[in-house]
C-alpha cells in the first residue's frame, strides 16, 4: 500500500474531478495503464507511471510507482493512502 502526502489545492492533480480545469489527474491515468497493461512486465509498466506521476506533478516514490506497476501487472487492487495538508 502506498502513501502520499499533497496539498489541498493541489487534490486535483491525483482525482479525476470533472469540475477541474487541470488537465492531467493521476486517478485516469492510473486506470487507463491499469486497463491497457495488466499482465504486462512491470519494467514495461514503471516508466508509464512515471510520466504520469511526473506529469501530474506527483511526488511518488520509485518505490511507490513499482508497487504500483506490480498491482497493474498482477492485476491486484492498489491501496493509496492519501494525506491531504
Amino acid at each position: 500500500m502506498g502513501e502520499i502526502s499533497i496539498e489541498r489545492q493541489h487534490l486535483d492533480h491525483l482525482l479525476a474531478d470533472s469540475a477541474s480545469t487541470y488537465g492531467a489527474p493521476y486517478q485516469r491515468a492510473f486506470a487507463e495503464l491499469a486497463a491497457a497493461h495488466r499482465g504486462r512486465p512491470v519494467a514495461e509498466i514503471f516508466p508509464l507511471l512515471r510520466r504520469a506521476a511526473d506529469e501530474a506533478l506527483l511526488g511518488f516514490t520509485d518505490a511507490d510507482l513499482r508497487e504500483q506497476a506490480q498491482a497493474i501487472s498482477t492485476g491486484e487492487p492498489y491501496v493509496l493512502r492519501v494525506t491531504v495538508a
